[in-house]
């Protein structure tokens, strides 16, 4: 009886196994006659890998987004990257998320073995800390200037074959429109955003709005001179084509950039780094000092030395931000920040703050307004009246608590010293 029932079951298995396999066999040949396999045929080739590094890039930039700290960051960078990809939504999100994941890839496991080294000490800790944000920074504006800088570079090629293709074809579009077909560089971009503005139905308008978003002055003025050209004609000077001979002197005008923005680099190498490098030196120097010279403790733990250190920490502060601005190349970085809604604009929207800060505003028509405004004017400043007062009174505020938080810790420390200070007894040299 058991083997009987052992034989119906391989039996009943073996019948199922062949109904499956027929089953798959007439399904596999409605499908090769169906609309499925040719939707299969025209996905070939078009599917990423699983674990591909694009797909990897655009979900942590979705990721970084959404973290308050990091996203500051975030904005920062897209923001000077999209006047380099124009409209590039996939490659400035890519950009981004790839900077800033080099950068992170270093500043975590700094931070890590920083605060598991120096957690004794929160002075040494937070000193550590700071340093290493500042060199995150100045990391990330560096890959941020390297790619402008490979622009620029890129810039005197694509002006080298405007040249030649305006010989063949005499048309500053079509020139144009060939030069700008190779997809593996950042120019040509610009060179479809020009072409894109020369064949619009109101050029003027359009080459005015690419003024406010182009990633340098050597391409607006190329795109100046290619609009009159198309518009007016090109000219004979002496035998030779105006249009290229302005396109000759911008090509000069941008070797002279690179030489300039090359020396700057070479100059100021590791000039950041070192003008934070005191900061460093706070703690060994300190540590050094009291144990050869027993008597400097009591300055150290003192009023006077807490406020030489923190003079050394805000002194630091200055030069760094110092050398960033000499620096500076006058790149995309020229206004990174959000003008058209800022956090002033919605802080002075609120009724109670709007009514206090209204109260330190200069009253139109007056003396004293008329004086801000126009300083606002000279210094081509994004800032209107009211978020420059916002900016003042918020100063004033963070100025005011640190001030109070400083000089009771102060106050503290002279309190304790006077309780503790040991008798003296020592001699000034060992």
């Amino acid at each position: 009886m058991d083997n009987t029932i052992i034989y119906y079951i391989m039996g009943g298995s073996v019948g199922l196994f062949v109904l499956v396999v027929l089953a798959y066999y007439i399904l596999s040949k409605k499908m090769q006659k169906s609309e499925y396999k040719r939707i299969q045929r025209l996905q070939e080739g078009t599917r990423e890998n699983r674990f591909s590094a694009e797909i990897l890039f655009q979900k942590l930039y979705l990721t970084y987004i959404k973290i308050p700290f990091i996203k500051r960051y975030v904005l920062k960078i897209r923001r000077r990257l999209e006047i380099i990809n124009v409209d590039d939504e996939y490659a400035t999100r890519k950009g981004t998320a790839k900077i800033l994941t080099k950068a992170l890839v270093i500043l975590v496991p700094l931070m890590i073995i920083t605060i598991a080294i120096t957690y004794t000490n929160y002075l040494l800790m937070f000193i550590l800390l700071i340093f290493e944000v500042f060199m995150i920074d100045t990391l990330i504006d560096g890959s941020v200037d390297k790619i402008d800088n490979t622009l620029l570079r890129e810039q005197l090629d694509f002006f080298s074959e405007i040249r030649h293709a305006y010989h063949e074809y005499n048309m500053v579009e079509e020139a144009i429109y060939q030069v700008s077909q190779d997809d593996e560089k950042n120019i040509s971009r610009q060179g479809e955003k020009i072409y894109e503005i020369l064949i619009s139905n109101d050029p003027e308008t359009e080459i005015e709005k690419y003024y406010d978003i182009a990633p340098n002055s050597f391409l607006k003025e190329f795109a100046g001179i290619s609009y009159l050209t198309k518009e007016f004609g090109d000219r004979k000077i002496d035998g030779a084509s105006l249009y290229l001979k302005n396109v000759n002197n911008i090509s000069q005008e941008m070797q002279l950039e690179i030489l300039k923005r090359d020396k700057l680099n070479y100059v100021f190498q590791s000039l950041s780094i070192i003008s934070i490098a005191p900061i460093l030196l706070l703690e060994p120097l300190k540590n050094w000092a009291i144990s050869n010279f027993s008597f400097t403790a009591s300055w150290y733990q003192g009023k006077s030395g807490m406020i030489v250190q923190i003079l050394i920490l805000i002194l630091t502060f200055i030069s760094y931000i110092l050398v960033r601005k000499l620096k500076d190349n006058g790149s995309t970085g020229i206004n990174t920040k959000n003008t058209e809604n800022p956090w002033q604009a919605r802080l002075y929207k609120k009724k109670p703050i709007k009514k206090i800060v209204d109260l330190f505003i200069p009253k139109e028509g007056t003396k004293e307004y008329r004086k801000v405004t126009q300083l606002l004017k000279d210094a081509a400043s994004y800032l209107k009246i009211e978020w420059l007062y916002i900016n003042r009174i918020c100063l004033f505020i963070v100025t005011l608590i640190a001030s109070i938080i400083i000089f009771a810790q102060l106050h503290a420390i002279a309190i304790d010293y006077i309780y503790t200070e040991p008798t003296t007894d020592y001699d000034i040299i060992r």
